[in-house]
């Protein structure tokens, strides 16, 4: 018996993929640690806010309570659209909790669903209207979920016991993808597709899988301006030896800088 509820989306490429909701509890748990978060942040502004209050006339007073509201709401909701859009989709309570936001269509959120789901948090929390509609939706989709198209799931990284299983002939290709190929045009959005379809690939029927690898692997052959492959190797050990690749021009990078 699971305790988590499924839910199985459709990717673009017309791929259904299952991933575990996020759950009330690991929710709440984020938005604890969210909170405490913010509250620290909120509170150094309103200490510092209070020693020059008083140094105010009655009419700068009420000019600084205004912008006192709107700087503490910019923090509040630019909190969850900073982090959301550049964590893809998590925030340091949801890093926490292992759980994290994506489009209904199973891709990363991106800026544009962070500041919905960011401006609508309040409504959500305005007498636990969010925490309702989450228990009480198939899916546990608050207001901000609906209305931006995302879900929270469970995040689902392989442990370091449980790395990803690579073809042996990949991490030759991957050399030699290193000299003729330029992987800076591979953007972080790009690898993250391609750790996902290798995660996942499992999972999927084999012939929808056969169908995803080939377009994914076009796909990468069309990023890195290749007009042909360096070597003759199947879909999938083309997008292993990319995934290669790019990881050691990474760890190049990091050594280096």
């Amino acid at each position: 018996m699971s305790f988590f509820n499924k839910i199985t989306l459709q990717t673009p490429e017309s791929v259904e993929l299952e991933f575990t909701l996020a759950g009330i509890g690991n929710r709440a748990q984020a938005l604890m640690v969210d909170y405490i978060l913010l509250g620290g942040a909120i509170a150094v502004v309103i200490f510092t806010g209070s020693m020059l209050f008083a140094q105010f006339t009655p009419r700068l007073q009420k000019w600084y309570l205004a912008i006192a509201l709107l700087i503490t709401f910019g923090i509040f909701v630019g909190y969850f659209i900073f982090f959301e859009s550049l964590w893809q989709g998590q925030t340091p309570g949801k890093r926490y909790a292992k759980i994290r936001v994506i489009r209904d269509d199973g891709r990363p959120a991106g800026l544009s669903q962070a500041t919905l789901r960011a401006l609508l948090r309040p409504i959500d929390d305005a007498l636990s209207i969010g925490f309702l509609m989450i228990v009480f939706n198939k899916q546990e989709k608050r207001l901000g979920d609906l209305l931006a198209g995302t879900v929270v799931i469970q995040e689902e990284r392989p442990s370091n016991d449980q790395k990803l299983i690579l073809s042996n002939q990949s991490e030759a290709f991957a050399d030699q993808l290193l000299e003729v190929s330029n992987l800076s045009l591979l953007l972080p959005d790009d690898f993250a597709s391609i750790r996902e379809f290798l995660q996942r690939r499992q999972q999927i029927q084999p012939e929808a899988r056969q169908n995803l690898s080939r377009q994914l692997a076009r796909q990468l052959k069309s990023i890195l301006e290749l007009e042909t492959i360096p070597f003759k190797s199947d879909a999938e050990t083309f997008i292993e030896a990319v995934f290669l690749a790019y990881q050691q021009q990474t760890q190049r990078r990091r050594s280096h800088g």
